[in-house]
C-alpha cells in the first residue's frame, strides 16, 4: 500500500528495457532519429490524450519533473524582483528550491495554507488575482495529505495572463481523470511516470502552451534537434516542447512508458476505470476502520476533504508523533503490508493491482 510512492511496474517494462538496449546498441546515433521521430511523438500521443491536452507536441519531457520546472524558473530575469505564490504542501523539491532562492533579495515566496481545504480555492485566487505574482505554482494533489486542490483547473482558467502557472499534477496523473483542454494554452502542467502509470523513475514531462515565448536560461543541446546540423549565431527556440528541452539522457524509461501505455490501450484500461477501482477499494477500507476502531486509523485522524469527489489514491493519517507513525508502519509490516509515513504522517495508498475481494480488514486486527 506505498503505490503512490512507488507503482510496481507491469511485466512488460523488462521487455521494453530490452528493446532500448537493442536499439541504442545496434543504431548507435542513428538511435536518435527513431527516438525523436517515433518514440517521443508516441509518448506525447498517449500523454495528451490521457490528459485531454489538445497539443502533444508541446508536451516537453526530462528525466524529473525539478528539471522542467527550474528550466521555467530560468526564464525569469533573476535581476528584477520576482514573486512566487505557491502553497505550504508541495513537495520537497519544489519547497527546497523556493527556499534557496528565498536567500536571493529580489525573490519573494508567498505560501497559502492548505487547510483549511474547504476556503484554499478562495484565499489563493484571491492572491493569484492581486497581479503581483510572476510565477504560480500548486499540486493538483497534496503528496502529504492526498487532498484534492478543489476546483483548481477552473481556477487556473481565471488566472492573470501576467502570470505563468504551473500545476504539479504528480499524484493525479493516471489517477484522477483530467481534462486540460480548456486551459492548454494558461497553464504548464507536470507529471511523470514514476507514480500511478507504473513506468519507472526517469520519464517526465510537462506541458506547454502553444502561445509560450519564454526563454529558458536553462537550455541544452536537445532544444537545437530541429536544426543541429544548421546552427545559426545566438540562441534560438523553437516553438514546441523544444523550447523546453534539456540534454542527453538515457530514454529506456521512455520504451518503459510506452509500454505500459500499449498495455492499458490493449486491456481497454482507463485513467477513468483505474480511479472508479481505486474508489471501490478506498470504500471497502474506510467501511472496514469503521468496523475496526482502530486507536490511530480512524476518520478522526484521516486528513480528508472530499472522499468521494475530492481526493487522490491515497490516505493519509495523523498519528500523533514520529514514533507513532514509525510502530504503526513496523506493526503493518509485520502483518506483510507495506506503507511510508513522513514525520507523524502515514501513508496508506490503493492500485489496480488490489484484488477486488481484498477488504483491507487485516490491516485493523
Amino acid at each position: 500500500m506505498a503505490c503512490h510512492s512507488h507503482h510496481y511496474w507491469p511485466d512488460v517494462t523488462l521487455d521494453a528495457v530490452n528493446a532500448y538496449w537493442q536499439d541504442a546498441a545496434q543504431m548507435a546515433d542513428s538511435k536518435w532519429e527513431k527516438i525523436f521521430g517515433e518514440k517521443i511523438p508516441a509518448f506525447q500521443r498517449g500523454i495528451a490524450h490521457a490528459l485531454n491536452h489538445p497539443a502533444p507536441q508541446q508536451i516537453a519531457l526530462a528525466p524529473n519533473t525539478h528539471e522542467l520546472v527550474y528550466r521555467l524558473i530560468s526564464a525569469f530575469d533573476l535581476t528584477r524582483p520576482l514573486r512566487i505564490l505557491t502553497t505550504d504542501g508541495e513537495f520537497y523539491s519544489f519547497a527546497r528550491q523556493l527556499l534557496r532562492l528565498e536567500e536571493l533579495p529580489n525573490v519573494e515566496v508567498v505560501r497559502v495554507a492548505t487547510q483549511p481545504f474547504a476556503t484554499l480555492p478562495q484565499r489563493f485566487e484571491q492572491e493569484l488575482q492581486s497581479g503581483r505574482y510572476q510565477l504560480a505554482y500548486a499540486s493538483q494533489v497534496f503528496f502529504d495529505s492526498g487532498v484534492a486542490f478543489p476546483g483548481l483547473l477552473e481556477l487556473a482558467a481565471r488566472k492573470p495572463d501576467t502570470t505563468q502557472m504551473v500545476i504539479d499534477g504528480y499524484h493525479a496523473f493516471f489517477a484522477r481523470p483530467t481534462d486540460l483542454s480548456a486551459i492548454a494554452d494558461k497553464v504548464f502542467y507536470t507529471a511523470g511516470s514514476y507514480k500511478y502509470l507504473g513506468a519507472g523513475e526517469g520519464m517526465c514531462f510537462m506541458t506547454i502552451p502553444r502561445n509560450c515565448e519564454l526563454r529558458p536560461l536553462n537550455t541544452g543541446w536537445f532544444a537545437e534537434m530541429a536544426e543541429l546540423e544548421n546552427r545559426t549565431e545566438g540562441v534560438g527556440f523553437g516553438n514546441d516542447w523544444l523550447r523546453f528541452a534539456g540534454a542527453t539522457i538515457d530514454f529506456s524509461p521512455l520504451y518503459k512508458a510506452l509500454a505500459v501505455l500499449d498495455l492499458y490501450e490493449s486491456e481497454g484500461i482507463s485513467v477513468t476505470s483505474i480511479h472508479n477501482y481505486v474508489l471501490a477499494s478506498q470504500q471497502r477500507f474506510l467501511a472496514a476502520m469503521a468496523d475496526a476502531q482502530h486507536p490511530l486509523l480512524n476518520r478522526d485522524n484521516l486528513i480528508a476533504h472530499d472522499l468521494e469527489n475530492g481526493h487522490g489514491h491515497f490516505f493519509t493519517f495523523r498519528c500523533g508523533s514520529a514514533e507513532n507513525a514509525e510502530k504503526l508502519q513496523e506493526e503493518l509490516r509485520q502483518k506483510n503490508v507495506l506503507c511510508d509515513r513522513r514525520q507523524q504522517l502515514l501513508r496508506l495508498g490503493f492500485a489496480l493491482y488490489h484484488p477486488q475481494e481484498e477488504t483491507f480488514a487485516r490491516l485493523f486486527t
